[in-house]
């Protein structure tokens, strides 16, 4: 399961309202792509649901998780943070063991047993 804090969806609703697919047929595509120093890197994008996709639903948003990167983020939530970094969504992820400085890739525990995304 993947969730949204208020302020993701807060967000995403934002974001959606502007795209020409509406929060009923549109959602937050969370996944996840090889890349970065640490291994693995959060690909999040507004999207349509797909054949083999996973679906949640959060705060009324939908939640959109392909089959190759559901075992990488199961149990996160997605944030939206606005601070003196900058401003952007954030995973916060229970399976990641270890990110890189810049906190844009990221590593789980048992990568070697889960096929290569």
């Amino acid at each position: 399961m993947i969730t949204l804090t208020d302020n993701g969806a807060e967000k995403v609703r934002e974001f959606l309202s502007k795209q020409s697919s509406g929060v009923d047929t549109a959602g937050l595509r969370v996944g996840v792509r090889g890349g970065g120093c640490s291994g693995f890197q959060y690909a999040l994008a507004f999207d349509v649901e797909r054949d083999g996709d996973s679906v949640f639903e959060s705060h009324g948003i939908r939640l959109l998780v392909d089959g190759q990167s559901m075992p990488y983020v199961s149990g996160a939530q997605v944030d939206y943070v606005d601070g003196l970094q900058g401003a952007g969504f954030q995973v916060n992820n229970p399976n990641v063991i270890a990110a890189c400085g810049c906190g844009s890739s990221f590593r789980v525990a048992d990568e070697e047993e889960v096929s290569a995304v």
